[in-house]
């Protein structure tokens, strides 16, 4: 049964007339009627269904806004790199006892980050890593030697984005309490990732069919896409 909060808000919301990002943002933050700081999310049906393939997306995003969330960052490598892992801001670091304990269960953070010489021990955990989204890949820029820029762009607002079988992608880019210019750069960001996305694939037609906006416990309203300014 909905709550009496989720009653109040505004009915058949995806049935107005798409609008921008812009003019939405604060109808957006009107809905979030919670006590706590809700998310901005956006919702993308992409068109993945080609007759030559199925387009599968899997990236990463760098919001320049940042995300509002603290993301507690682990990180597998050599003793030789640990400390240049822990003055960067990795929140945990270690080798083969670390990989023991991940394999035990043992996964208490949002990022794992590995050297590319550790990554042959870690791969034999893509059973526990991958169905959590976990497992460190070159193309994400989690597997690498420059530990550095890697523990500081997930640590600063990036995000993974990456589609489901049936063409969904789900993303957030920010909280209620951002000012809206810092929501829309992100936003940008995201539809610059896409683009690209778009390019390095053979799409025939639009990328994305439809989009939408909403917070973490408001109701979606349909998005125009487009930079905003």
């Amino acid at each position: 049964m909905p709550s009496k909060r989720f009653k109040k808000l505004p009915k058949k919301t995806t049935e107005l007339p798409i609008e921008t990002i812009d003019k939405l943002l604060s109808v957006v933050k009107k809905n979030c009627t919670t006590k706590f700081d809700e998310s901005v999310d956006l919702s993308f049906q992409i068109n993945n269904k080609q007759k030559k393939s199925e387009i599968n997306i899997r990236t990463v995003v760098n919001l320049p806004g940042g995300t509002g969330k603290k993301v507690k960052v682990a990180v597998v490598c050599e003793e030789s790199k640990s400390s240049d892992a822990k003055s960067a801001g990795a929140d945990i670091v270690g080798g083969d006892d670390f990989i023991e304990k991940i394999k035990g269960g043992e996964m208490n953070f949002e990022k794992l980050i590995c050297t590319p010489s550790m990554m042959i021990k870690l791969s034999k955990l893509g059973k526990v890593l991958g169905p959590k989204g976990l497992m460190p890949n070159p193309k994400l820029g989690t597997v690498t030697d420059n530990l550095k820029k890697a523990i500081m762009d997930a640590k600063s607002g990036q995000v993974e984005i990456r589609n489901d079988k049936d063409g969904n992608i789900g993303v957030s880019i920010g909280k209620k309490s951002f000012a809206d210019d810092k929501l829309i750069k992100n936003f940008n960001a995201v539809l610059e990732t896409l683009e690209k996305e778009k390019s390095n694939n053979t799409v025939k037609g639009d990328l994305i069919r439809s989009a939408f906006i909403t917070s973490t416990m408001g109701v979606s309203y349909r998005l125009k896409l487009g930079k905003s300014i």
